[in-house]
């Protein structure tokens, strides 16, 4: 939508992005032995085997240097502090605007 404005001419007010560690969640349906899907919900838990499943998979499907750069990115404290600070002059730029 944003795009759609700055096409236009028209700076965008607000624009709000999520970022989640998966881009997109999908479902996914697999079949296991009934003494595999016992012992899933015997130690890893109801509402844990996606999750425990998704990170056992994580490092032999997603390129290495793409989770570490992410991880990068978390650990630099520097760049967050920028990036709120960024974001909280945008906040105050908007409070300030009449209307």
């Amino acid at each position: 939508m944003a795009l759609m404005f700055a096409l236009k001419g028209i700076p965008p007010l607000y624009v709000f992005y999520t970022y989640r560690r998966e881009s997109v969640a999908k479902r996914l349906t697999i079949v296991v032995d009934d003494d595999v899907y016992a012992g899933l919900h015997r130690r890893i838990g109801r509402r844990r085997i996606s999750r425990f499943m998704n990170d056992l998979a994580r490092p032999h499907v997603a390129p290495p240097d793409m989770v570490e750069g992410y991880r990068a990115m978390v650990a630099d404290e520097e760049r967050e502090r920028e990036a709120r600070e960024w974001i909280e002059g945008l906040s105050a730029d908007i409070a300030d605007e009449p209307g």
